[in-house]
């Protein structure tokens, strides 16, 4: 069949045409799907199914943008009238700083953004698709028309699709339609013209399955679908703008207006002392300049850039940027149980049939292991209900085991990963039993109903055939040719059930009191029970049921027995829980599962407040008002069975008491909860597609000790930040105050507007981006965490930034009158001023910094690395190169106006080292820097 694509999709003639008349025209088969052979070709005609990205801003104009800086404008309006007074030269280097940080900003975000796109990228939508009759994961992208989908509860429809088969599905168009509540959609035919929101055989990209299953055929692809028709790009639009970086531009804003001020301040004075304008205007600019920090927006970039790569260095890929510091300051954690702080590999360890408990060994989805009773083993086949029970979760399942480099993995769910695993230790092929009692019909699982069902015929050509070859037919339990097994939580299959198995086979009435006693007892052992019951359909009823409804197992059904499974915690997910207690954060339990199941997980994995397992069922929690479901939301540790309101209702009630949550969520009834929480954390690998689209940041590996990992990367993200602004700032107020004091003094300057600019775009961005790079300090995870509403200038760093400034001031100062008064020469006492403070900065950077931390300790006798130090070690080596090139080299000194200096004038410039070590050693107990 040639293939070529249309000019323009052909949805509407598909919602005409019955389900084997698209497959049909598409060149494809209603069971088995595409032929592996077709892809190619077919992707090469319709392309991948992606939407055309929006054109982003060009290039030039991301650049000229950079310029748009209040600071900014201080500079290029300075340029212009230096141009004016004829100082070409002076122009050119301000103007010249301007354009430097423009390059700066640009590459840094540039990359920080493609970073974060690259990231996104990373985390691709996948879909189930048939072909050639194997249902296959693949990223949604590699869909071609003709493709058969496979849709359930929770997915994101990855195409637009011709429905052809649909159990109980419903779908969420809001996004397309505007119609808020799901549509509930069938196969059948419908006429010409009929509206979009009513086209109920039709699924459409970017809707989300909110309940049921059903399979279509991809119609349309990429800027074919709907939605792509619509010029609605789903693309994730990355943003550089945090909390953080607001407070910034309000600082530079209030820093703006307090410039122009003092600058106009010090050309008054200087104009009413009788000095000429063009001189004071060289000090208002020079003050100006130097009150700038212009290095600063370049490493606050790199400083969140760096964060973001750490954390996907370490499974956590940040979908919002805010998420870096939002981190950092997280009081609460809500976790659910399942993956994150297990291993999300359930096992099967008890099994209940016929008044009896029977422990299995083996872990894993391994199919090595053997079966006891009393500690003796036994053979499963000599135990009638026993065989049943594994029968039941073999056949009522969805999931299949594959082996891959010797690692058994489950494709589907963990449950019934663990329920083929039990039955295949004992001996059962599914693959065998599939085609011995092929199943029928199914009635999905769904979380309002708590159990799933299938229908199964034994299959005529083996029915009769003696027990050893297909181990099903002799047995007692299946007396008739049609079946419907069932497996769901113990109160949702009691309900249904009147009769259970003995030992030998036989029915004997059900024994509620006993099944309770026997599920409470594996629940205080942490085990997870599902019960199983089947129906064994007489000829009569066999005729009345065609296919599976909820009513044909209301009632009437005979309870096999109970597995009892355990995900058994991660070993790093114990020690990360640990870590975020010492931390200050709370860890809370948030699961489906029963809630002495749950105490029972929390106690192995060391959940606890103030030393207790305070647990709430979802039942409680129904029942209290507003105030003490805050109480319970701040004082428990364990919320079992809760439905998704009560879980927006726990992270509400949480923010209402000030704290900062970070909530984990897998499923789609999690997305309100997820995006109520201050940090909505979804499963990179088991999360759905809607989960996925609420969270501000995805685990790729699903592992709690990831969601510990990122908080600590939040942490040194701001604490780098904090150690820029203590690094640069001082420095711009040393300069500001040097300057604003000579001009009011009416003295010379100390150090001129170029070389300021030198001073605080060249040195301090070759200073501070290392800063950048600092990894976590030693005590960081045992800190409280941060208050987020706290300034950006807190107390103590105020008064440390206050407090080197007039260090600064006074080094700037004392160094150039001295050395004027000395050597009688203005640019070498201008030089000599600034290779001291330069000198000075050495030790301060080094004071606040792991490396200068690291460098004590060895002083001091003690064992420790400075392997992590290279990065400020390279940074302090560049900067003395650039600063002999800046006193020595010619070129330099007429730039600059600066002058060579002799080795001894080098060594009176290292004079400040030691006050400087004295005042540092003083702040640095006050304020630790690492704190």
């Amino acid at each position: 069949m040639t293939l070529t694509k249309p000019a323009k999709p052909l949805l509407h003639p598909y919602l005409e045409l019955p389900a084997k008349e698209v497959a049909l025209r598409l060149d494809t088969d209603l069971e088995t799907g595409l032929k592996t052979t077709a892809i190619a070709d077919r992707l090469a005609v319709y392309g991948l199914n992606e939407l055309a990205a929006k054109p982003g801003k060009p290039a030039w104009l991301r650049f000229l943008l950079q310029f748009n800086q209040a600071l900014l404008y201080i500079l290029l309006i300075a340029g212009l009238i230096k141009a004016l007074l004829g100082s070409w030269t002076n122009a050119a280097v301000i103007w010249g700083v301007t354009v430097i940080n423009a390059i700066i900003g640009f590459v840094q975000e540039s990359k920080a953004e493609g970073a974060i796109a690259a990231l996104a990228k990373a985390v691709t939508t996948e879909a189930t698709a048939v072909r050639e009759g194997q249902k296959i994961r693949i990223p949604s992208r590699e869909l071609v028309p003709g493709d058969l989908v496979l849709l359930a509860s929770g997915d994101k429809v990855p195409a637009d699709l011709r429905l052809v088969s649909v159990r109980n599905l419903q779908v969420n168009e809001s996004a397309l339609t505007g119609e808020s509540l799901p549509v509930e959609k069938q196969t059948q035919p419908l006429s010409p013209g009929t509206p979009l929101a009513e086209r109920v055989n039709m699924a459409y990209a970017g809707s989300f399955v909110t309940s049921g299953q059903g399979s279509g055929i991809v119609v349309a692809t990429g800027n074919g679908t709907e939605v792509g028709q619509i010029s609605q790009s789903i693309e994730q639009q990355t943003s550089l703008s945090t909390p953080l970086t607001r407070k910034f531009a309000k600082f530079s804003q209030t820093l703006l207006y307090v410039i122009l001020f003092l600058a106009a301040v010090t050309f008054a004075v200087g104009i009413g002392q009788g000095r000429s304008w063009v001189e004071m205007f060289e000090a208002a600019v020079a003050l100006a300049v130097s009150a700038i920090p212009e290095g600063l927006p370049a490493v606050v970039t790199v400083t969140l850039a760096m964060g973001v790569n750490r954390m996907a260095r370490r499974h956590a890929i940040i979908r919002k940027l805010p998420a870096v510091e939002a981190l950092g300051s997280a009081t609460v954690i809500c976790s659910d149980k399942t993956g994150t702080l297990t291993e999300n590999q359930m096992t099967v360890q008890a099994i209940y049939a016929a008044g009896q408990q029977y422990s299995v060994s083996g872990t894993g989805y391994s199919p090595e292991g053997d079966f006891y009773l009393d500690g003796e083993p036994i053979d499963p086949y000599t135990v009638p209900a026993l065989e049943a029970c594994l029968i039941a979760g073999l056949l009522c399942n969805d999931a299949h085991l594959e082996e891959k480099e010797g690692q058994w993995r489950v494709v589907g769910d963990p449950t019934e990963g663990a329920l083929i695993a039990a039955a295949r230790k004992a001996g059962l092929d599914g693959l065998q039993l599939d085609r011995a009692m092929p199943r029928l019909d199914t009635i999905p699982f769904e979380s309002e109903f708590q159990f799933m069902a299938t229908l199964h015929q034994l299959d005529s050509q083996t029915w009769g055939v003696p027990h050893s070859e297909w181990d099903v037919s002799s047995s007692p339990l299946f007396p008739t040719p049609h079946i419907i097994y069932l497996k769901g939580s113990v109160e949702t299959v009691l309900k249904r059930c009147c009769q259970m198995i003995d030992t030998c086979g036989n029915l004997t009435p059900l024994d509620r009191e006993l099944i309770a006693a026997e599920v409470e007892m594996m629940a205080k052992q942490g085990l997870r029970v599902l019960a199983f019951a089947q129906k064994p359909l007489t000829p009569k009823e066999r005729l009345q049921i065609t296919s599976l409804s909820h009513e044909d197992v209301e009632a009437n059904l005979i309870f096999i027995g109970l597995q009892g499974m355990i995900d058994p915690p991660r070993s790093e997910a114990i020690a990360a829980v640990n870590a975020c207690q010492s931390a200050g954060i709370q860890v809370k339990m948030i699961t489906g599962d029963h809630i002495t199941t749950a105490r029972a997980i929390a106690q192995r994995i060391g959940l606890q407040k103030d030393g207790q397992v305070l647990a709430f069922s979802g039942q409680e929690l129904e029942k209290m008002d507003g105030g003490e479901l805050t109480r319970a939301a701040e004082n428990g540790v364990v919320f079992a069975r809760v439905s998704p309101a009560q879980k927006l209702d726990l992270v509400t009630a949480l923010q209402s008491r000030g704290e900062i949550v970070a909530m984990t969520g897998d499923g789609v009834n999690d997305a309100a909860a997820l995006k109520q929480a201050d940090i909505g954390i979804a499963m990179g690998k088991t999360g759905t597609d809607v989960a996925k689209e609420a969270a501000d940041m995805l685990l790729t590996d699903d592992n709690f000790a990831s969601i510990e990992a990122a908080v600590e990367e939040g942490r040194t993200v701001y604490q780098n930040l904090r150690k820029a602004i203590a690094f640069i700032l001082p420095v711009n107020g040393g300069e500001s105050m040097t300057i604003l004091i000579s001009a009011l003094l009416a003295r010379d300057l100390p150090i001129l507007a170029l070389q300021v600019l030198w001073l605080n775009m060249v040195n301090s961005v070759t200073m501070t981006v290392p800063l950048a790079f600092e990894p976590k300090s030693d005590g960081l995870m045992q800190q409280p965490p941060r208050n987020p509403r706290e300034p950006l200038l807190s107390g103590k760093l105020f008064h440390r930034i206050l407090a080197v400034s007039a260090f600064n001031w006074i080094l700037i100062f004392g160094i150039f009158e001295w050395s004027r008064q000395a050597f009688g020469d203005v640019a070498v006492a201008r030089t000599m001023a600034i290779q001291a403070l330069i000198a000075g900065r050495v030790i301060y950077l080094l004071s606040i910094s792991q490396l200068g931390a690291t460098i004590v300790a060895k002083l001091r006798g003690r064992a420790a690395s400075i392997k992590e130090g290279g990065a400020i070690a390279l940074g302090i080596l560049c900067t003395i190169f650039l600063q002999i090139l800046f006193s020595q080299w010619g070129a330099m000194n007429v730039l600059f106006d600066t002058a060579p200096l002799t080795f001894n004038q080098f060594l009176i410039c290292l004079i400040p080292v030691l006050p400087m070590v004295v005042l540092v050693a003083f702040i640095n107990r006050l304020d630790p820097p690492n704190s």
